[in-house]
């Protein structure tokens, strides 16, 4: 077992030497999520809170909470970080607000605590903007996204759960053990692949369960998705965002779509489907090969500016 570096020779915690480490381009994704009821939910959509606009101050204390990071946690580095962005997701349907915080530095140590730090103020933030309508606001899954840069290599929560293809539009797909997709094309042998918008589908499994008690056998490929992912929300994801798997570049060009007709069998059967509402589409800017249990690095959309 390698020695622990974060103690000294007297046995006692110490902040690590990262000198000798090479400066590299890092970046970190954390998340959360605030859940409230549906008055609050309607007060902060609406901007009716008597504190002011709450994702707008959340916004702006994520992203002093960022720079905070090494002041509130002992062997935390001071790190310059080069863009924070903070980005929130309500949902009317779970009256809940989701929140990504994206840092990105160059230098010799990453920023994964600068983001979760960020994630966990502006959830805090929402709270005490709003706990004078609501006392009992929850604030629940706290995590890390996805990191990138370093030595340690890249992590990510993403992944593929399987892919799938078809050789006509409007049938569902069926699972294959890989994909090669084409830039500017898509999915090679997939009836939806050519030069436009939406080269390649994906859906997330998280969405297909909604439906689970619903109906049974819900097998990849049901809803006409190319690749069925798991561990990130994608229709919550920003338009230009790009999915790096494996060697592959997808760029995000829409969310959701209209249904075929009176819509899929799915749809006709139980009055519901997830794939218009919640699948999303990109375009290939890379060619790789996509096969299940691959990563899924999220290259979130930075506004720029000093």
């Amino acid at each position: 077992m390698s020695e622990f570096s974060h103690f000294n020779t007297d046995g006692r915690a110490k902040m690590v030497d990262v000198s000798e480490k090479e400066a590299t381009v890092r970046e970190a994704v954390a998340g959360g999520t605030v859940c409230v009821n549906a008055e609050t939910f309607k007060m902060i959509t609406n901007n009716e809170i008597g504190k002011g606009d709450v994702l707008a101050v959340a916004q702006v204390a994520g992203i002093m909470a960022a720079k905070q990071a090494s002041a509130l946690i002992p062997m935390c580095h001071p790190i310059m970080m080069t863009g924070v962005d903070i980005s929130f997701f309500p949902d009317d349907e779970s009256k809940t607000i989701d929140i990504t915080a994206s840092v990105r530095c160059k230098g010799e140590t990453g920023v994964e605590m600068e983001a979760l730090t960020a994630v966990t103020i502006t959830a805090l933030t929402i709270y005490d903007m709003c706990k004078s309508v609501q006392k009992d606001i929850e604030i629940n899954n706290i995590r890390l996204l996805s990191k990138s840069g370093g030595k340690s290599g890249d992590y990510t929560k993403a992944s593929v759960v399987s892919v799938c293809i078809s050789e006509g539009k409007g049938t569902v797909k069926t699972p294959v053990p890989e994909v090669y997709v084409k830039k500017g094309h898509g999915i090679d042998g997939d009836a939806h692949a050519g030069d436009w918008h939406r080269q390649v589908s994906l859906l997330a499994i998280e969405s297909v369960d909604k439906l689970r008690d619903k109906v049974q056998n819900l097998d990849p490929g049901v809803f006409a998705e190319n690749i069925l992912t798991t561990g990130i929300c994608l229709y919550k994801l920003q338009i230009g965002t790009k999915l790096q798997i494996g060697d592959a570049l997808l760029e995000i060009t829409q969310i959701g779509k209209g249904c075929h007709n009176d819509g899929c069998a799915i749809k006709r059967q139980t009055g519901d489907c997830v794939m218009p509402r919640e699948g999303i589409f990109t375009t290939v800017l890379r060619d790789g090969v996509i096969k299940p249990g691959d990563m899924i690095k999220v290259i979130p959309v930075y506004s720029g500016g000093k």
